[in-house]
């Protein structure tokens, strides 16, 4: 059988996952905010490289004619300051050289008839005429006698130069003037500042690589905390919770996790007891119809019809048996129907079912006059249970009286015997599933008809009641009223 593919992947965890995502998201966000800042800091530099460039040209200018006009000097129109005109162009190339001084990085070449002849007089940080590709690239973009202003790759590297052609009326000589910046040393700074910035990045996602595994681990714990108590749950070992711990999502994840894992285990309780407690009521009846049928004498008619009456009574019993354990199934999982109900109305209805059962003298002692939110078929096979309940362990001909009463925030049914009253300290146990009394009550029953009145009052966010004494026992069936409705005084009917 051929494995799916995503079953060969390695298998990330949710804690590596999440510090993968963060990291990621945190490289980007530095490398595009330092590749933005690098960019905005490069075109600055670039445009003051420009600036200052122009500012030569200003400055040539100036030392040409004395004023910010196109470099042409005739000698009849004017002088230049100091009183001195210039005959030539390469009397005003070397006058440009000698006065506009080269900053750092920077470097400047007079050219004259197309040869480099003239240089500052002062260090400079690069010699433009050592290159002649580059000198013949400004004769030929000059000759057409404009300014022009570009970035070229010399022998030094990455220069931005100007270039401006210096003539002088009436001399047929052709002379430039060229100033440059080494822009690799100008952007020197620019990358060192973002190289130490590259370090601090790396060394911020280290931190925050670190700080969150931790954080992650600590937040995710409880989650490998539920991953090995599953694994340790089995239908025996059930008991294993997980601590809580802070106030977070995750506490809340436990807290619910927690409290499913009470509600299965008391669960599976609920139904382990439960078939202990059906095998330990079948046994009884299935020990003796075994008993019965090993000792039959087929040849004895009475034999015969003795046991074929007994086997009857006893299945009929185990029948009653399982259709409780069915009613208390359903209750347990029962979705209640809710209705605005009288329960006047209501206590009246079970009292005319109930009236019908012989032997009894039955009275309805009071009603309650208020309405509210029940399920009023729940409410009434509750309450026949109870007059089930009274019926069967009553003398013959005692009264029962059924009734339900209001205080103005609980509403009551219940039902009220003469028989010989619960035993002290079994009005608990007689509410579990196959609980008798001690003094016989209950023996013919399943055992189970109590139990599910109270699941049905617990189904209504209410209990159950019990007042029991040697002349006679009341149970009842206690439900909240949601709005505290006003009541009226109980009516004797």
């Amino acid at each position: 059988m051929r494995r799916p593919r995503w079953g060969l992947a390695p298998r990330w965890s949710v804690r590596s996952r999440i510090l993968t995502s963060i990291l990621l998201v945190a490289l980007v966000g530095m490398t595009v905010a330092g590749l933005t800042a690098f960019l905005v800091q490069r075109d600055r530099i670039v445009t003051q490289i420009d600036d200052m460039l122009l500012a030569n040209v200003e400055s040539a200018r100036f030392v040409v004619t004395g004023e910010s006009d196109p470099v042409t000097t005739d000698s009849e129109q004017g002088e230049p300051p100091g009183g001195v005109a210039f005959t030539t162009s390469a009397e005003a190339l070397e006058a440009i050289l000698a006065r506009v001084i080269p900053g750092r990085h920077e470097s400047a070449l007079g050219i004259v008839d197309g040869e480099a002849t003239l240089v500052p007089g002062v260090d400079i940080a690069f010699h433009l005429e050592d290159d002649p590709g580059f000198v013949q690239r400004i004769v030929d973009e000059t000759s057409d006698g404009g300014v022009h202003l570009g970035t070229a790759i010399s022998s030094v590297g990455t220069v931005r130069y100007v270039a401006t052609p210096i003539v002088v009326q009436g001399d047929p000589q052709s002379a430039v003037y060229v100033a440059a910046v080494d822009v690799d040393a100008e952007l020197d700074e620019l990358r060192a500042a973002f190289g130490t910035y590259t370090i601090v990045a790396s060394v911020t996602l280290v931190a925050i690589g670190l700080v969150g595994w931790f954080v992650a681990g600590r937040l995710l714990r409880p989650l490998r905390r539920l991953r090995v108590a599953a694994s340790r749950i089995t239908a025996s070992e059930r008991g294993e919770r997980i601590p809580v711990v802070g106030h977070d999502d995750i506490s809340a994840l436990t807290e619910t996790v927690n409290g499913m894992l009470g509600r299965l285990d008391r669960a599976m309780t609920t139904q382990r007891q439960l078939l202990d407690d059906v095998r330990h009521e079948l046994k009884t009846p299935i020990t003796i119809l075994r008993g019965h049928l090993e000792l039959l004498e087929a040849s004895n008619v009475d034999d015969v019809e003795s046991t074929r009456a007994l086997a009857i009574d006893e299945l009929d019993r185990m029948t009653r048996l399982v259709d409780d354990i069915e009613s208390l199934a359903e209750a347990q999982r029962m979705t209640l129907a809710r209705t605005p109900t009288d329960v006047a109305d209501l206590t009246s209805e079970v009292f005319a079912k109930a009236s019908v059962i012989p032997d009894h003298d039955w009275a309805l002692a009071g009603v309650a006059h208020v309405s509210t939110s029940l399920d009023p078929g729940r409410i009434t096979q509750a309450m026949l249970q109870l007059v089930d309940n009274a019926a069967k362990y009553s003398p013959p001909g005692t009264p029962i009286e059924i009734g339900s009463t209001a205080d103005g925030s609980t509403v009551e049914f219940w039902v009220a015997d003469r028989g010989r009253g619960i035993p002290a300290g079994a009005e608990d146990r007689i509410f579990d599933r196959f609980g008798r009394a001690d003094t016989g009550r209950g023996i013919e029953g399943s055992g189970l008809g109590l139990p599910i009145v109270k699941t049905i009052a617990m189904a209504h966010g209410g209990r159950v009641s019990l007042t029991s004494s040697s002349t006679g026992s009341r149970f009842g069936i206690v439900i909240p009223l949601p709005d505290a409705p006003q009541t009226e005084e109980d009516e004797d009917s």
